[in-house]
């Protein structure tokens, strides 16, 4: 097994270092397991960048079913990142319910239908972004429930919205569709404006009230999540560099289809730093 996390380690270096340096400030013997949480969310999250139609995306997330349900036990012995996180679900009980239903929100990735209502979007990222740190939480709990529901969603959110923002002209190219089509009614932004790639004044606000959701997440889980148990902050370490995406989003001049990407160098010390500091682990950004 140490072989299929050494794997799993290396494919979350490649595709979300951010998390792979968050998982180097768990215990060691919890480091393996969330390698493979971390790898399976990759390799679900990444279908989308690997196929050219979603009947390809829809047969491999299927199979990621399959080896959760045990249907494909001998599939899944073959590859190390599913020997991984079965291991993983095996010792550390984790929700299999969870992640099955992570994989089928990820199907929405694969479409171009639009996502419809804020409410929508936010589901869609506590079920993905949320439901990957209550999973590392309970690992880093040693199997137990670790009771940080709320705080995850909170979290959650302002990733996943930080994350979207970013990605905005990839999406924007391939037609994808997150910005919710209530936000730009709101706004009076034109869907089109977005995927021509249009930086108009309707869009900026519709965008900027996005941000000013992620920041809202951020001050909650500041003021209802700084106590996480600082056993369980590898899990969370990743929205500590939220604020510094948004404030970056939020700056004079800022193109929404050109953004700004943190160094990675100061993204390295801003998660050493909330390492660090647990009691304080995300400065708010605010508008």
């Amino acid at each position: 097994m140490d072989e299929a996390f050494q794997f799993c380690a290396a494919r979350v270096r490649e595709a979300d270092r951010d998390r792979y340096l968050a998982t180097l400030f768990a215990p060691a013997p919890q480091r393996g397991p969330l390698f493979a949480l971390y790898a399976f969310d990759a390799e679900v999250t990444q279908v989308r960048d690997r196929v050219t139609s979603p009947l390809p995306g829809e047969v491999r997330l299927q199979w990621w079913r399959d080896v959760l349900t045990g249907t494909e036990p001998g599939d899944a012995a073959g590859n190390p990142i599913a020997a991984g996180l079965l291991d993983a679900v095996r010792r550390f009980a984790l929700p299999v319910p969870a992640l099955l239903d992570l994989i089928d929100a990820h199907a929405f990735d694969l479409y171009d239908e639009p996502m419809a209502t804020l409410a929508e979007l936010e589901h869609y990222a506590d079920r993905t972004s949320g439901t990957m740190i209550r999973i590392a939480a309970r690992i880093l709990n040693g199997g137990l429930e670790p009771g940080q529901e709320a705080p995850a969603r909170h979290a959650g959110i302002a990733c996943t919205i930080a994350a979207l923002l970013q990605r905005l002209p990839l999406h924007a190219a391939r037609g994808q569709r997150y910005l919710p089509d209530e936000v730009l009614t709101r706004h009076r932004a034109a869907a089109a404006d977005v995927q021509a790639g249009r930086a108009t004044d309707e869009l900026r606000n519709a965008l900027a009230e996005l941000r000013q959701v992620a920041g809202a997440h951020l001050a909650v889980l500041t003021t209802e999540g700084g106590g996480v148990p600082a056993q369980l902050l590898p899990a969370f370490l990743p929205v500590s560099l939220v604020p510094s995406v948004l404030e970056r989003l939020n700056r004079v001049g800022a193109h929404p289809f050109h953004p700004r990407v943190v160094p990675q160098w100061r993204r390295q010390w801003t998660l050493w730093r909330a390492a660090r500091d647990p009691a304080r682990f995300i400065a708010v950004n605010r508008e």
